[in-house]
């Protein structure tokens, strides 16, 4: 009887995951994909609000902090913690500008796999990400979303992330969550909610 209502349990979980998430149709996918690519050809800055979750297996509980990012082509991108403190990361002219709470340093970062790893984040927030040489992609659609989901070829970056997923709302090309998924099982979730595609805002966002 256990063994039973266990299968059962099973079939159910399973109905509801596959009910979720549906493999999209090759048609599908070409036409996704040349909609989010002509969408981002006419991206020239983001403003967004952004809401980050990092889960950790060995912590009982989610750490959450927000902020506001702000993204100007082709790879301006300053991402902006305000809560539960105040710490801002800007990336401009292969350098990484740091100020932690009014302590400012600077990282040179022309090794190429700080240019992946710049490559991947200003991808992730534009949404163009689908080179099939750097990652194997597989796509899935839910009532609410489109979903990409990369796992990378490369091994630098596979030793950090295991696998991204991209979720861009039915009726919007850009993307409105990422799920960073390490090699270790842990995430990171960021979620961007007040998103402004071409606000203005002066340059001086970008100097920390």
């Amino acid at each position: 009887m256990k063994t039973k209502f266990l299968v059962l349990i099973i079939l159910i979980c399973s109905f509801k995951m596959s009910a979720q998430e549906q493999k999209m149709a090759a048609q599908e996918i070409v036409k996704f994909k040349a909609t989010i690519e002509n969408q981002s050809k006419s991206i020239k800055t983001i403003k967004t609000d952004f809401v980050q979750i990092k889960h950790m297996d060995f912590l009982t509980k989610d750490i959450e902090t927000s902020g506001k990012m702000y993204f100007k082509s082709p790879n301006l991108l300053n991402w902006q913690y305000t809560k539960p403190y105040q710490y801002s990361i800007v990336f401009k002219n292969n350098k990484v500008y740091i100020n932690d709470q009014g302590n400012k340093s600077t990282v040179d970062a022309k090794s190429k796999i700080f240019e992946k790893i710049n490559k991947l984040i200003v991808g992730s927030v534009s949404g163009n990400m689908f080179d099939d040489k750097e990652f194997d992609i597989s796509y899935f659609k839910t009532k609410e979303h489109y979903i990409a989901k990369l796992i990378p070829k490369i091994a630098s970056i596979k030793k950090m992330i295991k696998q991204i997923d991209l979720y861009f709302p039915l009726k919007d090309a850009t993307v409105s969550e990422v799920k960073l998924i390490e090699s270790s099982g842990d995430y990171t979730k960021i979620i961007f909610k007040n998103k402004v595609i071409n606000a203005k805002f002066d340059d001086s966002v970008f100097t920390n």
